[in-house]
C-alpha cells in the first residue's frame, strides 16, 4: 500500500486493488469497454429497461433501444452532460463494437435508427460445459488452445456448430476440443479430429480449405480508398478459450469463430484480418506468432480487425 515493494510476498504486508484507488493504467479501448459494460448493467437493472426486443424488417433483435432514446437516458441519468457528448459516448461504443445498429448500416446517430448492445455482459458459460473442461491440462500446452472452437458434451448425432461467414454463406465446421487440434511446422492450415470429445485425438483425418476467396495482401489491405473497414473487438475470454481460429500470415485471417464463445459476441467474423494484438501491430506476423502473443497477454484480448465492406 505504500509502493515500497514492487512484488508480492508471502508477509504481513498490505496490498491493495490499485483500481480501486485510480493507479491503475488503463487503455482507453479498456476504459471504453468497461464505460460500456456499467451502462448495460445499469440498462439491464432497471424496471422499465429501454432495452427490449424489437423487430425491423421482419427480423427480432435482443437488447435493442432507438438511439434518441439512448440519448435521452444517458442525459437524464447524468452519464453525460448534453447530447453532443452522449452521441460521442454512443459512437466510441460502437466503434469499439459494443453497440450496433441492428443491421450494421450506420454509425450511432441521435435518431430513432435502432440499435442494440452486441456485447451481452451477463453471458455466463453452461456449468456443464466447465465441469467437462479437462483443467488438467494448462492452456499453454498447445499453441493453438485459445483459437480452438468447441463444442463441449455434443449431443448425439449433433457434433457441427455453424460459421455464418461474412457473405451470408453458412459453413458446417466439425465440433473439436481445445486440445483436438494439431498443426504441422511451417504450414498454416489446421488440422482437426473428427471426435470432438476426446482429450488425445487420433492422426488428424481433414484439412478444411481457407475461408478467403482469394489471398489478399498488406498492401491491398493498407491502400488507400481500399474497400476495408477496421474495427476494434474487444475479447474476455472465458473458463475455455476466446472462440475463434486464426490462421494465413501477412496478414493472418479468421478462419473460424464459435457462434457461442466470447469472440462471437464481441463482433468478430470469419475473413477479417488481424491488424492488431493488445496494441500490437500484427499484419506482418504468421499465425504462431500472433497465437504466442494472445497466449501470453491478458485474458482480456483487444484486437483490432480490417473487415470488407459489403
Amino acid at each position: 500500500v505504500c509502493d515500497e515493494h514492487s512484488d508480492y510476498k508471502d508477509a504481513k504486508l498490505l496490498y491493495r486493488f490499485r483500481k480501486d484507488d485510480g493507479t491503475f493504467p488503463l487503455s482507453k479501448d479498456v476504459k471504453v469497454f468497461m464505460r460500456g459494460q456499467s451502462l448495460y448493467e445499469k440498462l439491464v437493472s432497471m424496471e422499465e429497461s429501454i432495452l427490449k426486443v424489437r423487430e425491423e424488417n421482419s427480423v427480432k433483435y435482443q437488447r435493442t433501444f432507438l438511439g434518441c432514446e439512448m440519448i435521452d437516458w444517458l442525459v437524464q441519468e447524468g452519464e453525460a452532460e448534453n447530447r453532443k457528448e452522449a452521441v460521442e459516448l454512443g459512437r466510441a461504443l460502437l466503434e469499439h463494437g459494443i453497440i450496433q445498429h441492428v443491421s450494421n448500416r450506420h454509425h450511432f446517430f441521435d435518431s430513432d435508427i435502432l440499435y442494440q448492445f452486441w456485447i451481452n455482459f451477463r453471458r455466463r458459460r453452461r456449468l456443464t460445459e466447465l465441469l467437462n473442461e479437462n483443467s488438467s491440462r494448462a492452456l499453454s500446452e498447445s499453441p493453438d488452445s485459445p483459437f480452438c472452437l468447441r463444442k463441449l458434451n455434443p449431443d448425439p448425432g449433433n457434433t457441427s456448430f455453424l460459421s455464418v461467414q461474412t457473405n451470408k454463406e453458412i459453413k458446417i465446421v466439425s465440433a473439436v476440443r481445445r486440445s483436438s487440434i494439431t498443426s504441422l511446422a511451417g504450414n498454416s492450415n489446421p488440422y482437426f479430429s473428427t471426435t470432438p470429445t476426446l482429450v488425445f485425438p487420433p492422426v488428424a483425418e481433414c484439412n478444411p480449405k481457407s475461408v478467403l476467396k482469394r489471398p489478399v495482401t498488406n498492401e491491398e489491405l493498407l491502400s488507400p480508398g481500399a474497400p476495408y473497414v477496421k474495427k476494434t473487438l474487444t475479447i474476455v475470454g472465458d473458463a475455455v478459450g476466446w472462440g475463434f481460429v486464426v490462421r494465413g500470415g501477412r496478414p493472418c485471417h479468421i478462419q473460424a469463430v464459435d457462434p457461442g464463445g466470447p469472440a462471437a459476441a464481441a463482433g468478430m467474423k470469419v475473413c477479417q484480418f488481424v491488424f492488431s494484438v493488445n496494441g500490437m501491430y500484427v499484419l506482418h506476423l504468421d499465425y504462431q506468432t500472433i497465437s504466442s502473443l494472445i497466449m501470453t497477454g491478458p485474458r482480456t484480448l483487444v484486437m483490432e480487425v480490417m473487415e470488407a465492406v459489403e
